[in-house]
This record gives C-alpha cells, structure tokens and sequence, in this order.
C-alpha cells in the first residue's frame, strides 16, 4: 500500500509535530533521546532557537528523520509519550487507521467501477487485496466483514459503513497492542 501524496504530507507533519515537541522538552532529559548525537545536538540549538532559524531547524531535523524512518522513528514516539502522555502517539495511531479504512474504500470503489464498466456483477464477496493485507496486518481480524462493509460503502456511500470499517481496524489495533505488551 503506497500512500498518496497528502497521506505523505500528513505523516511529514506529525514527524514535524514530534521534533518540535522533542526540541521543547528540558535539556537534561533531552539527553535521553533514543537517537544519534547529531540529532540530540540539532534539538538542542533548535530549542534555544526562535522564529523562522528555529522553524527551518526544525524542518531540517523532520527531514532527516524522514530520511531514516523505521524503528527509530517509533523509539521517538514511544520515548515522547512516556514523557508526555499518550496524546501523539493516538493521533498517530487514529490517523494510521484512517488511511488504512480509506485505502481499502478507494480500492472497494474502484472495483465498483471496473465492474461497472464491464458490465458484470460486483459480488459481495469480492477479492480485496487490501483486506488481505490488513489480515497480515492484524492477526484476527474479520476481512470478511471489511470486504461486505466496503462493498455496501461503495454501492450506497452511507458513511455508517465507513464508520463501522474504522471501528473493526481500530479494534484490531488495540488487540494488536494488548497482545504485544
């Protein structure tokens, strides 16, 4: 699943909100940041600067994040939200669930209309990819209820289906969670 451009954008701010309250924090607990020297050293001229250096400090730092990404990055995260509470941390986890329900619309609704082009029948039952992988995703998860709910969205665009589809993934995330800690 490759995310849009403004899913991008998206993820790019939340990165910039994470350096900006990483650069906030005391120095002395700055010191403890899971991260490289670089970095530690870049928070800490970003924290004692102010105005339009320190913002293009900050959106240098977010860049090289980017740039790393992986288990470093949900270090960062966790590392904040021992520090701070949980805040970010479920923003970024709603806004992941959010991209997730409407990668698995957009393709329910393009198979809609590959159908309808076609002129055959779009069965309820049909073979989702992105519901396979969101099977991978989170172990357990009905995928014959997305693949149903997605459909009646697609045909209907009645929001409650929508809803229902963020409810199953957001469910499956938190059982996710449980069973790892």
């Amino acid at each position: 699943m490759q995310p849009s451009r403004s899913e991008r954008k998206r993820r790019a701010k939340q990165l910039e909100k994470l350096v900006e309250a990483l650069s906030r924090l005391p120095a002395a607990v700055q010191k403890t940041i899971p991260c490289n020297d670089e970095i530690r050293s870049l928070l800490r001229e970003a924290s004692s600067l102010r105005g339009g250096a320190g913002k293009r400090l900050l959106k240098y730092i977010t860049k090289i994040l980017r740039n790393e990404q992986g288990e470093n990055l949900e270090e960062l995260y966790d590392f904040l939200s021992r520090r701070q509470g949980t805040n970010l941390q479920e923003k970024k986890e709603f806004h992941e669930i959010e991209y997730l329900r409407d990668t698995l619309l957009n393709e329910a609704i393009e198979q809609r209309q590959a159908a309808k082009e076609q002129q055959t029948d779009w069965e309820e039952d049909w073979p989702s990819l992105v519901a396979g992988q969101l099977g991978e995703q989170f172990p357990g998860i009905d995928q014959k209820a997305l693949v149903r709910l997605a459909w009646l969205y697609a045909g209907t665009r009645n929001s409650r289906h929508s809803r229902e589809i963020f409810r199953l993934l957001r469910a499956a995330q938190e059982r996710l969670r449980y069973q790892q800690h």
